[in-house]
């Protein structure tokens, strides 16, 4: 029989099976109809990308730390493929039962069912039968649903014709050529829908019984397989469970008839009540678990970090569809343990219910991973009291910034990035200077409080602790706004800038990044931290300081895995060497002065949080700092293992100036972050600077 001749065959049969003729199965041959032959009479047809390779949607997940605990998922259609082993065996039988009884006998089509279709359709009674086996069930369902398709080729899969009957028996005589019947079953038990949302056995499984495929029982088996028919009007949760119940029944019978199961085994599954136990997938950061909402911030900034990632897609947009379809298994940074601390902490600077915010990160040095991020706010999109955008309620980054929020000022926390300019240019540590009470810089400014004659003189909050001859070690820890004013004038505003975005520090207000694109060589201020960050930023930037001149850009996760398991080179650290050695452990050593350590030269002679040191008891270092008129309080602390800023801030009303008594309260909140965080961590000191660094002048320290 020529190609020809036996196209026009098949356009008989499937022509006659959709209009109830008889004719076409009295004109077929008797060894057709009974399927004898039938596999090598049709030619083989080359396989679309869709059936060679389907890409069915499915559902991306975000773990913590552990690999285990869920924070949320992410899907277009709640899917997760297994593998038919991981299926139990009475769920195979049941949907073979239920869809094509004939499954392991045909070669795709099944020309018996064909034949019993038309007889069926011929009758008056209004029955109308298909003759769809399994496997051109399965060409039906990847065919629609592939994402690589337009969406007039996609509907061309369902619609009702002749023309889609044939295609679907060539593509599944072709794909039986291909795959072997478990391959076949598998790929359909994955793709096929279920109602109530649930997309594959997986999905289905967990949806109406909370349970894994391999752990269905028979009458939980039935019931699934008899769902794929009319999945949505047969749905026993939003639909009818009379009918679901009915399907059951037929699916338990026809196991019976088949001899998959024994009658009394059947009459006992069918006297089984519903017995659903329904659960839901999350989906997205507003579903996180109710008792973890603090976890929506950090999920947020996850799908931030993801859409930046080229890895995933060339747009935003294309990266979201690929995250919400590709099945991933994401395992994040975030350190249950640790948020649940931080989130205390947090809470006991500012309750929820104060309208003035305390954002604080936490973040590993060396690899960038941030363990926390906490803030006291509900993690919502619900209404908020006329003229409150964040509070209490609000879904906007406060800990990382982005989408509208730049950030709060940080104050003498910035002095850090000069001191680093500094060090990096070939001064040392020990470099002298008188501060005086004010100081007058070269840099012009417009008229205010910090205008000498025309030119920018800050001045220091404490004249008699502040002023006089002071080197790095005791500048930084007293906080000398003089001498660093002076400082940054010696290397340079501009270098001190570079040195900040180096670090980490984005410039996300625009006139701030207008200023450092066009003005950092006369940006004295920037050196007291007059520009907009966030605690991710800082927290980060010391983070820098702790490895050792590693910067590390902040991550949110610590593996990603694609659908098949395969690990993906996004999920690991980005870090590069950005400061020499031997300054960031320079810079190391005159952070010891703030928090009440002492320096390897036991140059420390005071600080602006003293107690810090003795409440971690081990080595640490860091930073206080207080933006003009202490509209912000901001603190930063760090060992080599661990970095956590805080920052307090109205977000909703700069002018809202939080004063500076809550600064204590954030150091006693840092402190025991970073105690029990390192609790069971050894202790581990930071690496002395050379003497060269320490106390001799030089070219400049490029290094490694």
């Amino acid at each position: 029989m020529n190609r020809a001749h036996l196209d026009k065959l098949f356009t008989v049969l499937i022509a006659g099976a959709l209009a109830g003729l008889t004719v076409a199965a009295a004109a077929l041959p008797a060894a057709l109809v009974f399927g004898v032959g039938f596999k090598g009479l049709m030619p083989y047809t080359q396989l679309p990308e869709s059936l060679r390779a389907p890409q069915p949607a499915q559902r991306s997940n975000l773990y913590a730390n552990d690999g285990r605990t869920l924070i949320t998922s992410f899907y277009v259609e709640d899917r997760v493929d297994v593998p038919v082993t991981e299926v139990a065996p009475l769920m195979r039988q049941a949907i073979v039962a239920a869809e094509d009884v004939r499954f392991y006998q045909h070669h795709g089509v099944d020309v018996r069912g064909v034949a019993r279709a038309l007889t069926a359709n011929r009758r008056d009674d209004g029955t109308r039968q298909g003759a769809s086996t399994l496997t051109m069930q399965y060409v039906r369902n990847a065919l629609a649903s592939d994402p690589r398709l337009t969406e007039q080729q996609r509907a061309k899969a369902t619609e009702i014709s002749a023309g889609r009957k044939i295609r679907e028996m060539r593509y599944a005589l072709a794909l039986e050529r291909e795959l072997s019947k478990d391959e076949i079953l598998s790929r359909y038990l994955n793709i096929a829908y279920f109602g109530a949302g649930a997309y594959g056995i997986a999905a289905a499984s967990k949806r109406y019984f909370s349970t894994t495929p391999e752990k269905l029982t028979l009458p939980q088996a039935a019931l699934l397989a008899g769902l794929v028919r009319s999945p949505d009007s047969d749905d026993p949760i939003n639909g009818n469970a009379d009918a679901a119940l009915a399907r059951r029944a037929y699916v338990l019978d026809r196991m019976v008839e088949t001899n998959q199961i024994n009658p009394l085994d059947g009459d006992r599954a069918k006297a089984t009540k519903l017995d659903l136990r329904p659960s839901t997938t999350p989906n997205d950061c507003a579903a996180v678990p109710a008792e973890h909402n603090d976890w929506g911030f950090f999920c947020d900034w996850f799908t931030q970090w993801w859409n930046a990632q080229p890895t995933f897609g060339n747009t935003p947009e294309e990266r979201q569809r690929t995250l919400r379809r590709g099945g991933w298994s994401i395992v994040s940074s975030l350190d249950p343990d640790v948020q649940s601390k931080t989130i205390e902490q947090v809470l006991s600077i500012y309750a929820v219910t104060n309208k003035r915010a305390a954002p604080t990160a936490v973040v590993q040095p060396g690899t960038g991973r941030v363990l926390a991020m906490a803030v006291n706010r509900n993690y919502s999109v619900a209404e908020n009291p006329s003229g409150q955008q964040n509070y209490p309620n609000t879904v906007n980054q406060l800990v990382a910034g982005g989408g509208g929020i730049t950030g709060y000022q940080a104050g003498s926390t910035f002095k850090l990035f000069t001191m680093l300019a500094a060090l990096e240019s070939g001064l040392p540590l020990d470099t002298e200077y008188d501060a005086p009470s004010v100081f007058v810089s070269n840099y012009s400014t417009s008229a205010g409080p910090a205008s000498c004659g025309g030119k920018w003189c800050p001045s220091n909050a404490n004249p008699s602790w502040m002023d006089g001859p002071r080197t790095m070690w005791n500048a930084f820890g007293r906080s000398v706004n003089t001498y660093f004013a002076w400082l940054s004038q010696q290397v340079g505003p501009d270098r001190v800038v570079e040195m900040a975005e180096r670090l980490g520090i984005v410039l996300r207000a625009p006139d701030d990044a207008r200023l450092a694109r066009e003005g950092a060589r006369s940006w004295g201020p920037f050196t007291l931290g007059v520009v907009d960050t966030t605690p991710l930023d800082l927290a980060g930037a010391y983070a820098t300081v702790a490895a050792e001149g590693t910067w590390c850009r902040p991550t949110p996760v610590t593996s990603i895995a694609d659908s098949s398991g395969r690990k993906v080179a996004a999920g690991g650290p980005d870090c590069q060497q950005a400061l020499d050695t031997d300054v960031a452990r320079a810079a190391a050593d005159a952070s010891r002065c703030p928090v009440g350590d002492q320096s390897m030269y036991r140059r420390c002679d005071g600080g602006t949080a003293e107690d810090l040191r003795k409440a971690v008891n081990r080595p640490l270092a860091g930073k206080t700092g207080s933006s003009d008129g202490n509209a912000t309080e901001t603190v930063v602390a760090f060992t080599p293992q661990l970095s956590v800023a805080t920052i307090a801030a109205n977000p909703d009303d700069p002018r809202d100036a939080v004063g500076g008594g809550v600064q204590t309260r954030q150091i006693a909140a840092v402190g025991q972050v970073l105690s029990y965080v390192l609790r069971d961590q050894p202790v581990r000191d930071f690496v002395p600077p050379s003497q060269a660094v320490a106390f001799q002048r030089t070219g400049p320290r490029t290094g490694n």
